[in-house]
């Protein structure tokens, strides 16, 4: 592996410096959360300071000026951004994850001139990959995707297709004025995600501007990158469901307290109580097997070797675990909300993102099956590809 780091000018960005700018960042982030579900993309305010307090790096290397945080420094930052707003912690964290792995296996060079780019930010889409036609020096790329998180508020799109000689999923990454966007985000959750489809018709992209889908050695960064992109799913979705199910829980919480004294009131209900309890414990459980997870992966990494399969799969598991945790948590707010979770306002919309965060496929029931499977004894020989054990 080689490393920029001698050459590049760019000022290194301290990992805590940035998670203690992101924490000062609530109330602006906050603030906008319901301006940014009615416009269905993030409010200018927020994404300015997202960029400056250098969220958007978490992934990006530090010899390209990122603050390349560990596994769990970067699901701290997701937990903050998405407890003041869902939709903020999953632009960050979809911009984060494409442009700081643009920055690990690019070329040195193309990477130093990419990250010359003011206010980078790379959206897109790594699933269900489109068609790309080998020309001299690059391909040709066409298709559509769906779900660009992000996308609104990108310089650049990194986006999957299959190369039509070899067979091999890429990422391709192309000047977001070069795509075709389809206004189709009309949904029930994420709205401020502005997560929009696109379209690439017959594109040229030069062979530096892409790189193999299962890259796992960086050409600059450490061990961050060997993960594979599969693995990035629990840290970014992982900590996004903890935040918003911490979120979820403290509405919750306000809204009882003010109710005090009451007749009825849920504040002097034992049964009330023991659920609120029993909901405290499950999100804490959820992030505990995370952080273990994660613990013991970069112990690991730390000690140059793999991730064995086993430890891929608990990975998997505990992001299910979180995301179906925090599902159930939002039921159990709802419930006890009433008619104020029924009305427009913050507990609603908490309610509607975490049905949007529960559908990404990383969280899916097949995911989990095929953990059983291996957890069971009955995949040998087998791994893990992004989402599918094969």
């Amino acid at each position: 592996m080689t490393t920029v780091g001698e050459t590049q000018a760019a000022p290194t960005l301290d990992a805590a410096e940035v998670l203690r700018r992101v924490e000062q960042l609530h109330r602006l982030v906050d603030a906008h959360g319901e301006e940014g579900d009615r416009e269905g993309r993030l409010a200018e305010p927020v994404v300015e300071a997202l960029f400056d307090s250098g969220a958007v790096s978490v992934f990006t290397p530090r010899a390209l000026g990122g603050a390349e945080m560990t596994p769990r420094q970067a699901m701290d930052l997701f937990r903050v951004l998405s407890h003041a707003d869902p939709s903020a912690g999953w632009v960050t964290m979809a911009l984060g994850l494409a442009t700081g792995l643009a920055g690990a296996f690019f070329d040195a060079d193309t990477a130093r001139e990419l990250f010359r780019t003011p206010r980078l930010g790379i959206a897109g889409q790594g699933t269900r990959p489109g068609r790309a036609v080998p020309v001299p020096g690059g391909h040709r790329i066409s298709g559509e995707w769906a779900f660009a998180s992000g996308i609104k508020h990108a310089t650049h799109l990194h986006t999957a297709a299959t190369d039509t000689g070899t067979g091999e999923n890429r990422f391709f990454i192309v000047p977001v004025e070069q795509v075709t966007f389809i206004e189709n985000w009309d949904v029930l959750g994420l709205r401020g995600t502005g997560s929009i489809d696109y379209t690439l018709e017959d594109l040229f992209v030069p062979s530096n501007h892409s790189y193999p889908s299962l890259s796992t050695e960086p050409v600059t960064g450490g061990d961050l990158y060997r993960i594979g992109i599969g693995n990035f799913a629990s840290i970014n979705h992982g900590g996004w469901a903890l935040g918003v199910g911490r979120r979820l829980l403290d509405e919750l919480s306000a809204a009882v307290r003010a109710k005090a004294g009451r007749p009825g009131s849920q504040a002097e209900s034992d049964a009330f109580h023991e659920q609120y309890a029993g909901a405290e414990v499950r999100l804490r459980a959820a992030g505990a097997l995370l952080y273990e997870v994660w613990e013991e992966i970069e112990a690991t990494l730390a000690a140059g070797k793999r991730i064995p399969l086993r430890l891929e799969t608990l990975n998997r598991v505990a992001l299910n675990n979180a995301t179906w945790s925090v599902h159930g948590i939002a039921q159990f707010v709802y419930r006890n909300c009433g008619t104020a979770a029924l009305r427009s306002g913050t507990i609603q919309r908490l309610f509607r993102d975490v049905h949007g965060g529960t559908q990404h496929i990383s969280s899916s029931p097949v995911i989990l099956q095929a953990a059983g499977r291996e957890l069971a004894g009955l995949a040998e020989g087998q791994r893990w590809v992004h989402f599918t054990l094969k």
